[in-house]
C-alpha cells in the first residue's frame, strides 16, 4: 500500500481521540445518549482543528448499533464502511468545488429518499461559506424542514461568511484552536507507537509553528521525519518550519533592548544568511516580544505557553525591560511586518527595524537608568556620540531606499531612478469610467455603500483584504462606484487585478443587492479629477437650472450645489 501522511493514518476514529475538544465531543456525546439529536449542526473554526473528523465520528455514532456512551464501535460494518467512504447514507460535499445552485438543488432532490443501509442520511458540506448566494437560498427550507433521518453537518473555517438565516437553523459548535501543549502531547504518542527518536525540544518547536491547527503539526513533524531519515532533531525541526533557534532570538532581543545596534544587525545578518524566511523571523521576534510582556504580569501563562522551558536569561530580559519599551518594539514590528507584504526586498525592512528596536532599546534604557546616578550615565552620550551619527546617516539612507522600493512597481527591473520620478497615475486613471459615475452620483448612494464597506471588506481573501485596507469609496451612483488609494502602488496592485474587482462586485451584490462597476483612484489625485469635472460640466450644470427665481429662495450656485450632492457639506466655496 502507498504511503500516507500521519494527519491520515492517526485520524481520530472516536470522539476520546480528539484532540483539545472537550466541550464539543462532551456535547455531541451526550446528545447521542439521550437521543436529542438535532436535523442540523455548524462546526466552525481554524484549519486542522478537527471538524472533518467530528464529523464523520458523529455519523458513525448515531448508525452503530453497538454505540456505548456515545462512542461508535468502529467494528461493525456500518462503522467501517463510513470510515472508508463507502457508505453511500453519508454523503461528504466539498462546498469549495460544488458552490453552485445545480449541486445544492441536486441534494434537495435527493434528499427526501430514505436511507438504503444506515438509520441516518448525513450530510457533510466541508468549507460550506463558499456557497454561492442562490445556493445558501436553494438550501434553506430544506435545512429548516428536513425530511426524517436526514442530518446535515455544515463545516466551515469562516463563519462570518455564512447567511445568518442559515446559522439560526443550526446548533453551532465552535472548536478552538489546538493549545501547543496538546499538540505536543499528541506527537510524543504518534512517535513513541512508530518507535521513532525524538528531541523534546524539536517536537515543542513544531508544536508552536503549527499555531493551533493538529494537522498542520503532523505535517511538518511528517516533513521533519522525511528529511531527518525517521529522526526528529532540533536542527531538523529549525530547518523545516523555517523558525530561529531559541538562542539566537534571544541574543538578537538581548542586543537590541540593550541598544547594541552594530551587534544587531550581525547577528539578523547571520539569521538572513542562514536561509531563514524575513517573516518568519518576524513573527518569531513578535512572539517573543510578546512573552517578555507577558512575564511580567502573568508568569504562569508564558510558562504553559513554553511547555515549562523558561530560561534564565530569559527571565533575567523580562524583569530588566521597561514595559513601555516593548509597547514601542511591538509597534514597530507589526508596522514593519505589514510593509514587508508588499516587498521584493524584506532584508532592508528588517535592517530598518533592527536600527529602531535598538534606537527604542536605548532611550528606554537611557530613561530607567538616568535617575539612579550611576558613575557610568555621565560617559554616555560622549561614547555613543559618533555612533549615533553614523547611525543617523545610515537610517536616511535607508529611508530613502524604502521610499524608492514603495513606489517602486512590484518587479525588480522597473524600479529605477527614472521612472520613479516620472510616475504619473493620473494618468493610468480612466476617465471614461469615472465622469458618468460622477454625473449620476449622489451622497445616499455613497452613504448606503460606506456603511456597508467594511462588510464587503470581511468577505474578501485575506491577501485582497490586505490590499483594499487603506481604500475607500469616494462617490457612488446606481452605475458605479469609485474607490480611492491612499497609496499609488496599492492603487496599480488593485486597477491590474481582475479577481478583486469581481470579489468587490459580488461582495456588493450580497450587501446591497447590486453589483456596481469598480473604478480606481489614488486619493492624491482625487481632488484634482473632481475639481476638473466640476469645471468641465459648468454649463451643463447651469443649464440644468431651469426654476424661475422669483419662485423660490435665492438661487444658489449649481456647480456648488452639485458638489454638495456628491460630497456633502464638506465643501469649500471660494469666490475665483
Amino acid at each position: 500500500m502507498a504511503y500516507q501522511a500521519l494527519y491520515r493514518v492517526w485520524r481520530p476514529q472516536q470522539f476520546k481521540d480528539m484532540i483539545g475538544q472537550e466541550v464539543v465531543t462532551r456535547t455531541l456525546k451526550n446528545a447521542i445518549t439521550t437521543k436529542q439529536i438535532s436535523h442540523a449542526y455548524l462546526f466552525a473554526g481554524p484549519r486542522g482543528t478537527g471538524k472533518t473528523s467530528a464529523a464523520k465520528i458523529f455519523a458513525k455514532a448515531i448508525n452503530c448499533h453497538h454505540q456505548t456512551d456515545g462512542e461508535p464501535c468502529n467494528e461493525c460494518d456500518t462503522c467501517q464502511a463510513i470510515t472508508n467512504g463507502t457508505l453511500n447514507d453519508v454523503i461528504e460535499i466539498d462546498a469549495a468545488s460544488n458552490n453552485g445552485v445545480e449541486e445544492i438543488r441536486d441534494i434537495r432532490d435527493k434528499v427526501k429518499y430514505a436511507p438504503t443501509v444506515a438509520d441516518y442520511k448525513v450530510y457533510i458540506i466541508d468549507e460550506v461559506h463558499m456557497l454561492s448566494t442562490g445556493a445558501f437560498n436553494a438550501l434553506l427550507k430544506t435545512l429548516e424542514e428536513p425530511p426524517a433521518n436526514v442530518i446535515f453537518i455544515l463545516a466551515t473555517t469562516e463563519p462570518h461568511k455564512i447567511p445568518a438565516t442559515i446559522i439560526s437553523r443550526t446548533q453551532r459548535f465552535d472548536f478552538k484552536r489546538i493549545a501547543a501543549s496538546d499538540s505536543y502531547s499528541r506527537m510524543t504518542y504518534i512517535l513513541d507507537q512508530k518507535g521513532v527518536t525524538y528531541d523534546e525540544q524539536a517536537l515543542k518547536v513544531i508544536a508552536k509553528a503549527a499555531e493551533g491547527g493538529m494537522r498542520d503539526a503532523l505535517s511538518i513533524l511528517d516533513q521533519a521525519l522525511s528529511f531527518g531519515d525517521n529522526e526528529i532533531t532540533l536542527d531538523n525541526a529549525l530547518l523545516v518550519t523555517g523558525s530561529v533557534t531559541h538562542e539566537l532570538l534571544a541574543t538578537y532581543m538581548q542586543q537590541v533592548v540593550a541598544g547594541d545596534t552594530k551587534a544587531a544587525l550581525a547577528t539578523l545578518q547571520s539569521v538572513l544568511e542562514a536561509g531563514k524566511d524575513a517573516e518568519r523571523f518576524s513573527e518569531d521576534v513578535i512572539g517573543y516580544a510578546r512573552d517578555l510582556l507577558l512575564y511580567q504580569q502573568a508568569p504562569q501563562m508564558v510558562e504553559e505557553a513554553e511547555m515549562g522551558s523558561v530560561s534564565e536569561d530569559f527571565q533575567t530580559l523580562a524583569q530588566q525591560t521597561p514595559a513601555s519599551a516593548m509597547y514601542a518594539m511591538i509597534n514597530e514590528l507589526n508596522a514593519i511586518q505589514q510593509q514587508m507584504r508588499y516587498t521584493t526586498h524584506p532584508d532592508v525592512y528588517l535592517e530598518i527595524l533592527t536600527i529602531k528596536l535598538a534606537e527604542i532599546g536605548r532611550q528606554k534604557t537611557a530613561s530607567t537608568v538616568a535617575p539612579t546616578g550611576t558613575a557610568t550615565a555621565p560617559e554616555q552620550p560622549a561614547a555613543n556620540a559618533s555612533e549615533l551619527a553614523s547611525l543617523q546617516r545610515e537610517v536616511e539612507q535607508l529611508r530613502t531606499t524604502v521610499k524608492h522600493l514603495e513606489q517602486a512597481p512590484t518587479t525588480p527591473k522597473a524600479a529605477t531612478k527614472p521612472r520613479i520620478t516620472k510616475q504619473a497615475p493620473v494618468k493610468e486613471v480612466n476617465l471614461a469610467k469615472i465622469y458618468p459615475v460622477l454625473g449620476a452620483a449622489t451622497r445616499d448612494k455613497l452613504n448606503q455603500l460606506q456603511e456597508v464597506w467594511p462588510d464587503i471588506l470581511n468577505s474578501l481573501s485575506t491577501s485582497q483584504r490586505a490590499v483594499m485596507k487603506v481604500s475607500q469609496p469616494v462617490a457612488a451612483a446606481d452605475s458605479g462606484v469609485i474607490v480611492a488609494f491612499d497609496y499609488s502602488f496599492l492603487y496599480q496592485r488593485a486597477t491590474s487585478d481582475q479577481e478583486l474587482t469581481d470579489a468587490l462586485e459580488n461582495g456588493m451584490d450580497r450587501m446591497i443587492g447590486t453589483a456596481l462597476p469598480v473604478v480606481f483612484v489614488p486619493k492624491e489625485e482625487w481632488p484634482t479629477i473632481r475639481k476638473n469635472y466640476l469645471t468641465a460640466h459648468k454649463d451643463e450644470l447651469q443649464n440644468t437650472n431651469h426654476e424661475p427665481a422669483e419662485s423660490q429662495a435665492p438661487q444658489s450656485n449649481p456647480v456648488v450645489a452639485k458638489a454638495e450632492e456628491l460630497f456633502g457639506s464638506v465643501v469649500d466655496v471660494k469666490a475665483d
